[in-house]
C-alpha cells in the first residue's frame, strides 16, 4: 500500500507516517521501481496503535518499548504492567490537578469576597497574607519548622 492511501485510511498525514517510520515506530519500507514507499497491509494497524497511544498519554519513547517488531509476538506481561502504570501515573495526575483546582478555586473565593470599600492593592495584601498563614499552619500544627528543607 502507498502512503496516500496509507494516510487516507488512518486518517494521519503522510509527513506523519515517515516521521513515525523516522522514529522507528515503523519498520523502514522497501520501495518500488519509481520510488515510492510500499507498506505491508498490518502498517494500518500499527498507525491506529500509535495514534490511539499517544492520545492515551504515551510519548513516543513508550509506544516504541512497547511496539513489538511483529505484532504475532506481543509480550503480554510487558503490555500490561505499562499499561498499570500508566494509569497509575494518570491516577497521580489526576489528584494534582484536584488539588490545585481547589487551590485555585479558593484563591479567587478569596480574591472575589473583596469587600466594596477595599482597593485592590489591599486587597491583594489580604489574600497573600491569608495564603502565608495557610502554608505556615501545617509547620505550626506539627512542631516542625524547616531549615533548607530539613525538618527541625
Amino acid at each position: 500500500m502507498k502512503i496516500g492511501e496509507l494516510a487516507r485510511l488512518t486518517g494521519l498525514t503522510a509527513s506523519r507516517i515517515r516521521f513515525y517510520e523516522s522514529q522507528g515506530l515503523l519498520p523502514m519500507v522497501g520501495r518500488m521501481p519509481n520510488g515510492y514507499r510500499h507498506y505491508p497491509g498490518d502498517t494500518r494497524l500499527v498507525l491506529e496503535l500509535i495514534d490511539t497511544a499517544q492520545q492515551a498519554g504515551f510519548s513516543l519513547e513508550e509506544i516504541r518499548t512497547l511496539l513489538p517488531a511483529d505484532l504475532k509476538r506481543w509480550d503480554h506481561g510487558a503490555l500490561v504492567a505499562t499499561l498499570r502504570r500508566k494509569l497509575n501515573d494518570i491516577s497521580a495526575l489526576q489528584a494534582r490537578l484536584a488539588q490545585s483546582k481547589t487551590q485555585l478555586q479558593a484563591l479567587l473565593g478569596d480574591i472575589e469576597s473583596k469587600p466594596d470599600d477595599m482597593t485592590c492593592a489591599d486587597n491583594a495584601r489580604r489574600v497573600l497574607s491569608r495564603m502565608l498563614i495557610g502554608a505556615k499552619e501545617p509547620e505550626e500544627a506539627t512542631g516542625l519548622h524547616t531549615v533548607s528543607g530539613r525538618a527541625t
